[in-house]
């Protein structure tokens, strides 16, 4: 009996599934109807930002990453956003190349260091957990917490002491650039162009053995800040691909933190990922320097109205110790209260970088590189973000934007973590070849 039916059964399903409504092309979905297939994408898929400053008066019992904050991550913004993976970032500024220079530079990436592990370790590990490979991500992703990474912004701190990049790696560091905004003992820095005086001309000696080192350990190299020609002698030197953890395309926008063409195509060779950054003033020059002109004028016009005064960029880095982060609650308070009134009078004029301008560069790499080599970041609390998505909380604005453009579900968790984390299992894989040998 059950042969003699079995085909019928076939016949059946086959007639059925034919009949099943098939899904609509994008371009044919209402917009309600693309948002919902985007949100579903933006569930499935993992979130990894591979940049966020943190400053470590919010990593305290009385002040934490579980209160919703005014800064662009915490975890309740994380929640709102849907975004999974934040890397925290061990940034130091550049100083004086000194012993005592050094000395102060690796007093600062040790408090950075210690306040990631207590968010993680102590205040929210039911929350959030440290990830040091791609499978930790996945599987705490799984378990229904965030993920925090760690990365190095400046190589300042190794000082000339180069077991420091393997302690660095033991503390959890997954990627490190060797310079920022200053030639270090390791590097030039891009911003070297401003009056083309270098220090040496790419790479140091120590900052070739650095890289040697990275590649023992497993720390993905990140080329965002250094100079172009150290940048070109990182990827020749490197064993294993590279990062770019926060720039975008300079020939859509030409500043010195973006990555030109030249470099770009090394980069493709080397296999690694350019994790393009949602910062206005690397996406669109011209157009943020109009906005912020005009949002000048309404804001200063509102404060006057209002007695709030307002702090220029000078006075608020002279700031210490919690005084930044008590003015910024003042800062965002006063812009929440009259954002309407401050909106409608810069958008008539003067509009805001955004989203679309982000993808824009997006399109530009993926079209140059290939999707495989191209990634996403933000830079939020060091400057970072753009209308749309200037915080965790807008995360998803991003991907349906990805959607409207034509890329699919694949595409997109490429996109957003699976280019990065394919590259930290190369570098990881690299590091154990070299320490089996």
């Amino acid at each position: 009996m059950k042969k003699q039916w079995k085909p019928l059964l076939l016949a059946a399903f086959f007639v059925l599934a034919a009949c099943e409504p098939k899904q609509k092309e994008v371009g044919d979905m209402t917009e309600a109807e693309l948002t919902e297939y985007a949100k579903g994408i933006h569930e499935r898929v993992i979130t990894l930002d591979t940049h966020d400053d943190i400053n470590t008066s919010n990593f305290t019992a009385e002040r934490n990453y579980t209160q919703r904050l005014s800064t662009q991550v915490n975890l309740p913004k994380m929640e709102e956003g849907g975004l999974d993976v934040a890397w925290f970032i061990v940034y130091t500024g550049q100083g004086e190349l000194t012993e005592e220079g050094y000395a102060k530079a690796y007093e600062n990436a040790d408090d950075k260091f210690n306040a990631i592990h207590r968010l993680t370790e102590e205040i929210a590990p039911d929350k959030i957990g440290l990830a040091l490979t791609s499978d930790d991500v996945r599987s705490i992703v799984a378990s229904g917490r965030k993920v925090a990474m760690i990365g190095i912004e400046n190589g300042y701190p190794i000082g000339t002491d180069i077991s420091r990049v393997k302690e660095f790696y033991d503390r959890g560091a997954r990627y490190m650039s060797l310079a920022h905004n200053g030639h270090s003992q390791l590097s030039d820095s891009n911003t070297g162009e401003r009056d083309s005086v270098w220090l040496h001309n790419g790479l140091s000696d120590l900052g070739r053995e650095v890289i040697a080192e990275m590649n023992k350990w497993g720390i993905m190299i990140d080329i965002s800040h250094p100079s172009k020609a150290a940048n070109m002698e990182m990827m020749k030197l490197s064993k294993a691909p590279v990062i770019a953890s926060h720039s975008s395309a300079r020939a859509l926008n030409d500043v010195s933190r973006n990555l030109d063409d030249e470099q770009l195509m090394m980069l493709k060779e080397n296999g690694g990922v350019v994790q393009t950054v949602a910062f206005r003033s690397y996406l669109n020059t011209d157009k943020n320097s109009a906005n912020r002109q005009k949002s000048n004028e309404v804001n200063a016009r509102i404060a006057e109205r209002e007695n709030f005064e307002i702090k220029p960029g000078g006075m608020f880095r002279a700031m210490t110790g919690g005084a930044q982060s008590d003015y910024l609650e003042a800062y965002r308070a006063f812009q929440e209260k009259h954002s309407a009134e401050i909106t409608e009078a810069i958008n008539a004029e003067a509009p805001p970088v955004d989203v679309s301008d982000f993808v824009d560069h997006i399109d530009y790499l993926v079209n140059k590189i290939g999707l495989e080599h191209v990634g996403i970041s933000s830079d939020f609390d060091g400057g970072g973000g753009v209308e749309g998505w200037n915080d965790a909380s807008e995360t998803f604005n991003v991907t349906l934007e990805l959607v409207r453009r034509g890329y699919t579900e694949e595409q997109i968790g490429m996109l957003w973590s699976g280019n990065l984390l394919r590259v930290l299992d190369e570098v990881q894989a690299v590091a154990k070849q070299i320490q089996g040998k």
